[in-house]
């Protein structure tokens, strides 16, 4: 395929972001032909920036049946993700779509079963992916320069959001309208992060949500999380939309040292014996092992992730390219966040995988009672994870 016809469906801040970078021809192989929102002043705007070579259509159906795209981007809602991710794969259309997967796994599963049926390509707008610097603590991981991974702890709380921010939108931080809060909203790429540096997924978590404790709203706006992973490691992750200043540092700790992510830098705290085998030696009576501080070079990012990713998709679309962040690695931070969820929820522990109906059962309850703000149109989630009206 020497040309890949582009459809944006949602024309919010990511989608308008999108056909700007995409008509400016910032990703090679790529050409937007077709754009739909499904609020009139939306398409207004459309109408005047996008050009006549870009149809413009008025629900997401329109554009799927119209036979004018080969892949579309779908920038909507949470909720709407996996539904018309669906209908798109159904329409042999190939999908990238924005992040968070979904709100709930039970969804955001279908959403994979179909892309697996229809052999599209499937990508997530997972852009801090294309960072250098969570790359090269990847590959560190994997060649083994930390040993066995012990511990990993984030804290993010620079996410600092003010009343007036979730005063702006009637859907905004209700379970109706977003799904949930500070994990749903602000960390997906931190909670997809979190699991892809390390190549791990916890077997079991207990975790603190608050609800609305530092904001007028009804969803976290706090979380402490802490994991229990197979091989005995550990971790914590901590954050909040409601403290200033606030901090992002990562820390990933092994047998043979430890990695901190802060700042922009990357610090190898890097042992020169493994810690197992300077224990097994040692027979003095303090001591540990000598440990090196190495600031780890990491090259500057030299395009933007979003356009990184699209371009990623792009070549795999075209020619096979392997995905940065295929769309089936979605459900793996979303079921980080659903399981903070309900751990809360339950005042227990929840043990991995998670307890799919259980969830989608406990969200239900929170929708039906979900306090929707002046003028909001109230919206329930039909069986097969669509919404009514």
């Amino acid at each position: 395929m020497d040309e890949v016809r582009i459809g944006i469906i949602g024309l919010g801040n990511m989608g308008s972001m999108t056909a700007n970078y995409l008509l400016k021809n910032e990703v090679a192989g790529a050409r937007l032909t077709a754009a739909c929102d499904i609020d009139p002043a939306r398409l207004s705007w459309a109408k005047e920036h996008l050009g006549q070579s870009v149809r413009l259509f008025n629900s997401a159906d329109a554009l799927l049946e119209a036979d004018c795209v080969d892949a579309v981007y779908i920038a909507t809602p949470h909720y709407d993700h996996p539904p018309i991710a669906i209908r798109a794969f159904a329409r042999g259309l190939h999908v990238l779509t924005e992040k968070p997967a979904g709100v709930y796994t039970k969804q955001v599963r279908e959403m994979n079963e179909a892309a697996a049926a229809s052999g599209k390509v499937f990508g997530m707008m997972y852009n801090q992916r294309s960072l250098p610097i969570y790359q090269k603590l990847r590959e560190l991981v994997q060649a083994g320069e930390l040993g066995n991974i012990r511990r990993t702890n984030w804290i993010i709380t620079n996410w600092y959001r003010p009343q007036s921010y979730y005063d702006s939108g009637t859907w905004r931080a209700t379970w109706a309208g977003e799904g949930g809060g500070v994990l749903i909203n602000q960390d997906p790429h931190q909670l997809d992060l979190w699991q892809w540096t390390v190549d791990m997924m916890p077997k079991r978590m207990r975790a603190f949500c608050h609800f609305g404790k530092y904001r007028d709203i009804e969803v976290e706006d706090d979380v402490t999380a802490y994991v229990e992973y197979e091989n005995g490691a550990t971790g914590l992750f901590v954050t909040t939309t409601g403290e200033a200043p606030g901090t992002n540092r990562y820390e990933v700790t092994g047998d043979r040292g430890k990695i901190v992510i802060e700042n922009g830098t990357m610090t190898f705290w890097r042992l020169t014996v493994p810690e197992p085998e300077f224990n097994r030696t040692f027979t003095g009576g303090f001591g540990q092992p000598e440990c090196w501080k190495c600031e780890i070079p990491v090259r500057q990012p030299a395009k933007d992730g979003h356009i990184v990713i699209f371009q990623n998709f792009v070549d795999a679309v075209r020619s096979g390219t392997p995905l940065l962040a295929p769309g089936e690695e979605g459900i793996k931070g979303l079921s980080l966040s659903n399981a903070m969820h309900l751990s809360t929820w339950m005042d227990d522990w929840v043990e991995f995988p998670i307890d799919e109906d259980l969830y989608y059962e406990k969200l239900q309850e929170k929708i039906a009672g979900s306090r929707m703000k002046a003028g909001a149109t109230a919206r329930t989630l039909d069986v097969n994870g669509t919404f009514n009206s």
